[in-house]
């Protein structure tokens, strides 16, 4: 069975974008095409790897692939620790601020033609990454052909039981159409979706928790993952 997979989008290129990351926090949203926002955690994708982060990052095998690696906290954080990381991104600036504290990253869609594929230890989906492309089951299949026969994939879910698939744009300003870039396809998945989608292409989920990124943050706080392993027969992902 194989599974077509959607084009990469540019539109993290984005000014607001860039700029938020050269300023090290927002604001900053994902504005679907009905106004609603989500606010984008810049400061924290800027500071470095917190004890959540750290938490998924513990349980890594091998080598590691961060998917929209961002400002590179994760891809620095592995470094330092002496884990081979490679970080990728679309977005120029990510991937410049990623490269500049010393760790290594590439301006790459997660569905173009990528290093080493089919031989990373782990890959990791975090910060709402679930969403790239906005077809999750897609994004699975993908990420199952990047990883080696029983690698390992951790994943940051919503923590509410959601499933969409949606039209955003990146916005500085929530009230400023023209500070608003392209609209590009996301998706927003909570655990359960996740795991349905996960079963599809190939991947068996082994561990799930919860995690605060600072002692003594509020429990509503907590982020939720699920570490998935890979199962040793995949559907084929292709391009459409």
């Amino acid at each position: 069975m194989s599974t077509t997979v959607p084009a990469a989008p540019p539109h993290w290129g984005a000014d607001a974008y860039a700029e938020a990351l050269h300023r090290g926090h927002g604001p900053l949203y994902l504005r679907r095409t009905d106004g609603w926002l989500l606010p984008l955690d810049v400061e924290r994708w800027c500071a470095p790897a917190d004890a959540a982060d750290l938490a998924a990052l513990r349980r890594c095998e091998g080598s590691v692939l961060d998917i929209g690696c961002g400002p590179g906290r994760l891809v620095a954080a592995l470094t330092s620790r002496g884990r081979r990381v490679l970080g990728i991104d679309v977005s120029p600036a990510a991937v410049a601020r990623t490269t500049a504290s010393r760790g290594a990253a590439l301006r790459r869609s997660v569905f173009d033609a990528l290093p080493e594929e089919g031989s990373w230890g782990t890959a990791l989906l975090l910060d709402g990454n679930i969403g790239i492309g906005g077809d999750p089951r897609a994004l699975l299949a993908r990420t199952a052909a990047l990883v080696h026969r029983t690698g390992l994939l951790i994943v940051e879910t919503v923590p509410a039981d959601v499933d969409e698939r949606v039209r955003v744009s990146v916005a500085g300003d929530p009230y400023a159409d023209h500070h608003t870039g392209d609209p590009f396809p996301w998706a927003r998945v909570g655990t359960p979706a996740l795991l349905r989608y996960a079963d599809a292409a190939g991947w068996t989920p082994v561990e799930r928790w919860t995690a605060t990124g600072r002692t003594g943050q509020s429990p509503s706080a907590a982020r939720c993952f699920v570490a998935l392993r890979r199962r040793r027969s995949v559907p084929t992902a292709r391009r459409g």
